[in-house]
């Protein structure tokens, strides 16, 4: 099944590498104009390239529109100005993807209110203050998508995995509350839950271990039922889906991407 979004403007939030990237990278392939938004510009301009270079995308040519807009999404004036410069680019959003913030986990008991707060801010109020931007017009056009990337342990919280897993399970509660609002007027809302996937935060954790990457995606891989790490390739189809028209009938959900990682549904 081919999947089209052909004149649909997006925001994928923290674009500039991982998840983000491909599913920035599958969104233009598809034909939508997308904002990637990042902290670092250094790193904007390479996604940047590395986009417009993605054999993926139809003899090399980028089929939708790129820009790209630096900010911290944990700053509420950095949200607006996200917007502002997706709203001047495109003339509308369509699609919000609330991908920034990366995995921090500790024992309760070392959690500051600092801590707690700045991954609050990261994860849930990012995808809060920016989904309230995009809101209005959405509703007015009857046509919305938002997906919120969380993960499995949202559903699923181990021992000393705040405060993220504190903050998904409330970006999951955020998502049923506006799927819920959002659906009369066709602004679905969805949320994708990582498992173990390919992505720079385990390159880190590959380089923390002194272990080369590979060897740390084949050993953590080992221990998923599919027996293997994520692509992040196939996070994004799942993304591209969502956002489509495709996926007409689809709100409210909180989908595993997990390899069957999660024990819980």
């Amino acid at each position: 099944m081919e999947i089209s979004l052909q004149g649909r403007s997006a925001i994928v939030t923290g674009g500039s590498k991982g998840l983000g990237l491909a599913i920035a990278t599958r969104f233009i392939a598809s034909g939508a104009n997308v904002a990637i938004a990042a902290r670092g510009r250094e790193g904007l301009e390479q996604a940047s390239k590395t986009i417009a270079a993605d054999k993926t995308i139809a003899g090399g040519n980028v089929r939708g529109r790129l820009v790209a807009t630096a900010g911290d999404v944990a700053k509420a004036a950095d949200v607006q100005r996200i917007y502002d410069d997706a709203m001047q680019a495109f003339g509308k959003i369509d699609i919000v993807v609330n991908n920034a913030g990366v995995s921090r986990a500790g024992a309760f008991e070392t959690l500051t209110d600092q801590r707690m707060q700045e991954d609050l801010d990261q994860k849930l109020f990012a995808a809060i203050r920016l989904t309230r931007l995009v809101w209005p017009q959405m509703k007015e056009r009857k046509w919305g998508r938002v997906i919120n990337v969380l993960n499995i342990g949202a559903k699923a919280p181990r021992a000393a995995s705040a405060p993220t897993s504190i903050s998904r399970a409330a970006g999951m509660a955020l998502t049923k509350v506006l799927a819920g609002e959002g659906a009369p007027s066709n602004v679905l809302v969805n949320a994708l839950l990582v498992g173990f996937i390919e992505s720079d935060q385990h390159v880190q954790a590959a380089a923390r271990a002194n272990v080369p990457y590979q060897d740390f995606l084949a050993q953590r891989g080992k221990t998923i039922p599919l027996g293997r790490a994520g692509r992040s390739e196939e996070f994004a189809n799942i993304a591209c889906f969502l956002a489509s028209d495709a996926a007409g009938y689809i709100t409210g959900t909180a989908l595993n991407v997990d390899g069957g990682m999660s024990p819980v549904v």
